[in-house]
């Protein structure tokens, strides 16, 4: 097995972890209008964590770890988050359980009006561009 450093060519994979994850983001939002609000947080979380991805690959020249903890993540990033922004780490990382799995999903559908989704996208969106503004 190769070691996590060797050979990645790293602006390749920070580019694709970028357009992916504007391309998540378009769809999240795609979903949201057509009232697919589970599925659009879903989204959201996974295009957050493909930026924090990207920004791990940026720092670090090496793969990002497996793992879809967007907490996790930014503390092995060695990000400074304010207390919001861990708080909307843990949240939106739980988009991504409630989402899934059946167990998780009834009570993610009541809590999922629009109005709350909407806030999301919209922590989504900023929490977004806080991490470009790194990259």
């Amino acid at each position: 097995m190769s070691d996590n450093k060797s050979n990645i060519d790293v602006d390749k994979i920070v580019k694709h972890w970028i357009e992916t994850s504007d391309d998540d983001l378009n769809t999240m939002l795609t979903l949201f209008n057509s009232k697919s609000f589970i599925w659009s947080l879903f989204l959201g979380h996974i295009s957050t964590e493909k930026l924090l991805k990207a920004l791990y690959v940026k720092r670090f020249r090496e793969h990002a770890p497996f793992t879809h903890n967007l907490y996790r993540l930014g503390e092995l990033i060695g990000l400074e988050m304010s207390d919001e922004y861990s708080d909307w780490f843990d949240e939106i990382t739980s988009f991504n359980l409630n989402a899934r799995y059946d167990e998780y999903k009834k009570e993610f559908y009541k809590l999922c009006t629009p109005e709350y989704t909407q806030a999301w996208i919209e922590k989504i969106k900023t929490i977004r561009t806080w991490i470009k503004e790194m990259l």
